[in-house]
């Protein structure tokens, strides 16, 4: 082999190897975008954990971790079903005043989104359906015993790096245990995220939930850093962040808590 021919092989081997990491950075970034779309059509299962603390006059203490799996159902080439279930497994100490510690389940939010397969002319994504609550908690403190549902509606673009929207439910109760409050609460989540082509995804939301029984706000705002990661081809999804309680009923959790997850993602 010549010495021409032999920079030519390496000159190539060099651009294989290039072109491969540039196509595998993208593929990362593109499945950590569609993280930040809660309607995307990919299988996910979300663990985030939650430590706030505050609660009640004795400053309880509360640590959350949400079970939330996602599974996108393609009903046919124009629509989508998608499914997203929060079960929130729950440890928490003197919460209520003297009241203890609990560890257990909570009560489960299941929603569905009829979306359309595809985002419109305009770049828009969105989905709208029902939402349930079911009352599987296994305490009388850490659920409310109570069968709910309502509307619940999510819109959002896409516009290069950078995902924005907005998701939204109303629930009403309608059965369960007579001597507990009805529940009437609307929850909105504002959303803003900025994916890098390596995959670092860098997001501020708010969770925001209000209680027209008892005309209260809770209102946390959540910063958060994520990297996906592929171990043995699996990609994971690794968050942390900070919370801030802008607002919350009197007894209710106040200044920071943290928030960290770990997302396992099943792309098609």
């Amino acid at each position: 082999m010549t010495f021409s021919a032999l920079r030519n092989s390496i000159s190539l081997l060099v651009l294989f190897a290039w072109t491969t990491l540039l196509q595998a950075q993208e593929s990362s970034s593109d499945l950590a975008k569609k993280l930040s779309n809660p309607i995307a059509s990919l299988i996910s299962v979300p663990f985030q954990y939650n430590y706030d603390h505050g609660y009640g006059p004795l400053d309880g203490d509360k640590s959350t971790l949400n079970i939330q799996p996602v599974i996108p159902i393609s009903l046919n080439e124009d629509w989508n079903l998608i499914s997203r279930t929060i079960l929130p497994v729950i440890w928490q100490d003197e919460i209520a005043g003297p009241s203890g510690s609990q560890f257990g389940l909570g009560d489960t939010v299941q929603s569905f989104f009829l979306s359309p397969a595809k985002p419109t002319e305009n770049g828009l994504v969105w989905g709208a359906g029902p939402v349930f609550l079911i009352p599987t908690g296994t305490d009388d403190l850490l659920g409310g015993e109570k069968w709910g549902v309502g509307p619940t509606v999510v819109a959002l673009k896409q516009d290069g790096p950078l995902t924005y929207g907005v998701l939204a439910n109303h629930i009403w109760s309608f059965a369960g245990n007579d001597d507990r409050a009805d529940i009437s609460n609307t929850f909105l989540q504002p959303f803003l995220s900025y994916t890098t082509p390596d995959a670092w995804t860098f997001a501020l939301n708010t969770e925001s939930t209000y209680d027209w029984k008892t005309e209260e706000w809770s209102v946390p705002i959540n910063l958060t850093v994520s990297k996906l990661v592929k171990i043995d081809k699996q990609p994971i999804s690794l968050t942390a962040g900070l919370r801030y309680w802008a607002a919350a009923p009197d007894n209710g959790p106040e200044g920071l808590g943290v928030r960290v997850g770990l997302t396992f993602l099943f792309p098609k």
